[in-house]
């Protein structure tokens, strides 16, 4: 990579959202969570702030939309396909979209989201935590048998799952991974490192090792300011490494979680941290980073 040129990116994390459509009611009013307080993107974050967010130093080739709790699932995959095939010109050419799994109806859920042509994937966060500031108030799926079994419509309509959980949940989701084998399962956020002690350290370890071991799973390199809002090029580079020493580069991919992350970092800021921490690397190396595993997993 010519560090002249601008960094070539396919953004497999991001979020848009329009408080105009009444479909994102959570993100109207500031709050204060884990993330810190929320009032710099608790407004309407749409395509064209995306693509000015790089300049001249990023050049976001294509993206995947990460649903965004949503109060209705299928309006927001209808907008976003709408924008797709309109004013974003072919962008975000990937929708990872909302489906509830325990729903007697998730068959059904499923039939009208895949209707939309950009549709890749669902995600249904996972996260489980004893400190309620950590929880997103998600029960516990594993243990439902229902979900469980419509776990397996991912397989037949051909949709990769997006999975959101915390370090002490991996080895149960590494086990999930065993048994649908013909699912892709892609880890959020480097499996949100949240207990930043030397024992949580080597959970979070272990249990990337062990969904690493299931060959349908990669994981998205992301998120990582929303537990360390100070970073820096050195604070994140373990992280990183650790990462890829576990999934290697042909099962990992970089991205940046905007707008969420913009509350830590500017995009120009976390891309060039990346390129850095990726620079020893071989090119075809970093070229799977940052475009060719989010344009395999994700299909665009």
């Amino acid at each position: 990579m010519n560090m002249n040129d601008p960094i070539r990116v396919v953004d497999s994390h991001i979020h848009l959202w329009d408080l105009s459509t009444g479909l994102y009611p959570h993100f109207e009013e500031p709050s204060d969570s884990f993330i810190g307080n929320t009032a710099e993107i608790a407004r309407s974050y749409l395509l064209p702030e995306l693509l000015a967010e790089g300049g001249a130093e990023v050049a976001l080739e294509k993206a995947v939309h990460v649903e965004a709790f949503p109060t209705d699932r299928v309006e927001e995959t209808r907008a976003l396909q709408s924008l797709a095939e309109g004013a974003g010109k072919g962008k975000p050419q990937a929708l990872v979209v909302n489906v509830d799994l325990a729903a007697e109806n998730a068959e059904a859920q499923i039939i009208d989201q895949k209707s939309f042509a950009n549709t890749r994937g669902i995600r249904q966060v996972m996260n489980l935590h004893k400190n309620a500031e950590y929880s997103y108030g998600a029960p516990d799926h594993l243990a439902n048998p229902v979900w469980m079994r419509n776990f397996d419509l991912l397989r037949s309509n051909d949709l990769t799952f997006d999975m959101q959980i915390y370090p002490h949940q991996m080895a149960g989701c590494a086990a999930l991974a065993a048994k649908n084998p013909d699912v892709g399962i892609i880890l959020n956020h480097a499996g949100m490192f949240v207990d930043r002690t030397p024992d949580g350290w080597k959970e979070w370890k272990k249990g990337l090792r062990a969904m690493a071991a299931q060959p349908n799973m990669t994981v998205k390199i992301s998120g990582l300011g929303m537990f360390d809002h100070n970073w820096t090029v050195e604070s994140f580079r373990p992280y990183i490494y650790e990462v890829l020493e576990a999934f290697g580069p042909d099962r990992s991919m970089l991205a940046s979680n905007f707008p969420v992350d913009k509350l830590f970092n500017t995009y120009v800021q976390l891309w060039q941290a990346f390129a850095e921490i990726i620079a020893p690397l071989s090119e075809n190396e970093q070229a799977l980073l940052l475009r060719e595993t989010a344009e395999r997993v994700y299909r665009i």
